[in-house]
C-alpha cells in the first residue's frame, strides 16, 4: 500500500471550526418547552421551508422542534417524554453540560429579568454583575440551566 503523499494533521488548526451549528436538548414536554422558548424567551420557531428537510418527518410527528436565535444558531428540541433527571433538584448537576448563555442588549436586561420573575422561572442565581457584564440564571422546564447576559453598559 502507497502511501498518500498529503500529510495527516493531528489537530484543526484554529479557527477551522468557524461557528455552533445548533444546540440540541432532550426535552420531556414538548408543549411546555416550546412554550418556554418560544413565547417567554422569544426565539423564532421553525415551520413550514424553513424546517430543516432531514427532521420534517420528525417535527410533523411532534418529536422535535426547531428554534432559531437572532445570530442564527439552530436550537434542537428532541421530544423524550421518559426523560427525567436523577433527581427533581434541577440545582444538582446532572448532566456534563452546564448551561447554555444568551447575550442581550445592556438596555434590555432588567427587562428580561422582569419576564422571568412574571412566569415564576426557577432563577438559580443572579442577577450578577462582573467586569465583563451582567448575567442571570435559570432553569428551562426540563432543568436544563440557561443565562442570560449583556456586555457592560459602557462599552
Amino acid at each position: 500500500m502507497q502511501s498518500s503523499s498529503h500529510s495527516f494533521k493531528s489537530t484543526l488548526a484554529q479557527g477551522s471550526l468557524r461557528r455552533i451549528h445548533h444546540i440540541a436538548l432532550n426535552v420531556q414536554d414538548m408543549q411546555a418547552s416550546r412554550h418556554f422558548y418560544g413565547e417567554i424567551l422569544g426565539l423564532r420557531e421553525l415551520t413550514g421551508q424553513d424546517i430543516p428537510s432531514t427532521l420534517t418527518q420528525l417535527v410533523a410527528a411532534g418529536k422535535v422542534a426547531n428554534f432559531v436565535t437572532p445570530d442564527g444558531t439552530v436550537l434542537d428540541l428532541f421530544s423524550e417524554p421518559q426523560l427525567t433527571p436523577p433527581d427533581a433538584d434541577p440545582k444538582l448537576a446532572f448532566t456534563r453540560a452546564n448551561h447554555l448563555a444568551f447575550d442581550i442588549d445592556p438596555e434590555l436586561f432588567d427587562q428580561a429579568i422582569e419576564v422571568l420573575r412574571s412566569h415564576q422561572i426557577l432563577i438559580d442565581h443572579g442577577p450578577v454583575s462582573r467586569p465583563t457584564g451582567r448575567g442571570i440564571y435559570f432553569y428551562d422546564p426540563d432543568g436544563f440551566m440557561l443565562e442570560i447576559r449583556c456586555d457592560p453598559l459602557d462599552r
